[in-house]
């Protein structure tokens, strides 16, 4: 999940220069400013800031009612831009592809607290709104009815994060989508190991002298090393490291290489509110309430979610129309990022996408 952390990426106008880049999608950009959003937790703000990048043009029927759009949701820490990774963006984008631009509407949003949306580093640090994903989902589906104009959804697609977001969204508005693709998460309350591990990184930034109660003017030195150590395990795939990193010297250079990168790409607020956001997150209840088609897909070298578990396996069941696959972890996968690398899973999607068509 907070791996996505790795793939902030520079403004579009210089994408094509970027390493691990597509150069042959660059979408268009904008933000939506949501007026007088209030929050779960009874906060509000007069103003904040949704932004997005799109591909295509939305199609209408006859009644008005947009066919062809599909909402796209990244994970903790990432945001829109994750998804222009060439193992993405080139796999599902292109002439012809499942998800070809010139036939769908394609929209990437940065969720609150994200990318670009509005997030406490914008100047209110720990005073900040304290969202949750009921928060985030409802920005979302403000953003495409008040800003997009899309009264409805081809597809939604949600990688950790946004994988959670789709439960979500399949319960709060069953009616909007006509197919949920679920990647890398597990439609329960987070608990047991997901949660201690993300307890250790809240606590270990609000317990640095330096956070300041939000309120640093420079990180926080031990807030920014313990996260990161968590970032690394929370993403770590056992046999691709140890093939990559094969002695003593290699595994520290890239410690070193990956805490340096990490470090650098994150403000200490965002990430804890970012963590904090999957607090009250429990999507169990009212799984029976999707009726749309689910293709739901996990990997099985995923230290957030492993399939021992077996939760996954369980919960599909009182999904009315869901799938589960679980991809076989191997060299090549890539643990909980497997999930951005479509090629393990593109063959679901289409199946998904045929089973969903009207």
């Amino acid at each position: 999940m907070l791996l996505t952390l790795y793939l902030v990426l520079p403004a579009a106008a210089s994408l094509a220069q970027q390493p691990g880049v597509s150069s042959i999608h660059i979408p268009q950009e904008g933000d939506y400013v949501a007026r007088d959003f209030h929050f779960h937790s009874g906060e509000s703000l007069p103003e904040m800031r949704l932004h997005y990048l799109t591909f295509g043009k939305p199609v209408r029927d006859a009644n008005g009612r947009v066919g062809n759009a599909v909402l796209i949701l990244h994970g903790t820490g990432g945001s829109g831009r994750q998804f222009l990774q060439r193992q993405f963006a080139d796999i599902l984008f292109g002439p012809g592809q499942l998800l070809d631009t010139n036939r769908y509407f394609v929209i990437l949003p940065d969720g609150i607290g994200h990318g670009k949306s509005s997030k406490p580093s914008d100047g209110m640090h720990a005073r900040f709104p304290q969202y949750d994903y009921d928060d985030m989902v409802a920005a979302q589906h403000e953003l495409l009815e008040k800003g997009l104009g899309v009264n409805h959804l081809r597809l939604i697609l949600g990688t950790s994060m946004g994988c959670m977001h789709s439960w979500v969204w399949g319960e709060t508005y069953p009616d909007y989508m006509d197919a949920l693709m679920p990647l890398a998460c597990l439609p329960v309350q987070i608990a047991g190991r997901n949660r201690m591990w993300r307890k250790m990184v809240i606590d270990g930034i609000k317990q640095d002298p330096d956070w300041k109660n939000g309120d640093y003017t420079t990180e926080p030195r031990a807030a920014q090393q313990i996260a990161t150590d968590f970032l690394l395990i929370a993403g770590s795939t056992p046999l691709p490291m140890q093939n990559s990193y094969p002695t003593r010297d290699a595994a520290d250079k890239d410690l070193d290489d990956y805490t340096k990168h990490v470090a650098a790409t994150f403000d200490a607020n965002d990430l804890l509110y970012a963590v904090s956001a999957s607090r009250n997150y429990d999507p169990s209840s009212q799984l029976e309430k999707i009726s749309v088609p689910v293709m739901y897909v996990n990997s099985g070298d995923d230290f957030i979610n492993p399939p021992e578990l077996g939760i996954a396996q369980s919960e599909i069941k009182r999904v009315k129309r869901g799938r589960f696959i679980l991809i076989p972890a191997s060299a090549d996968t890539h643990g909980h990022g497997t999930h951005t690398w479509a090629v393990f899973w593109q063959q679901y999607l289409k199946e998904l996408l045929k089973e969903s068509e009207h």
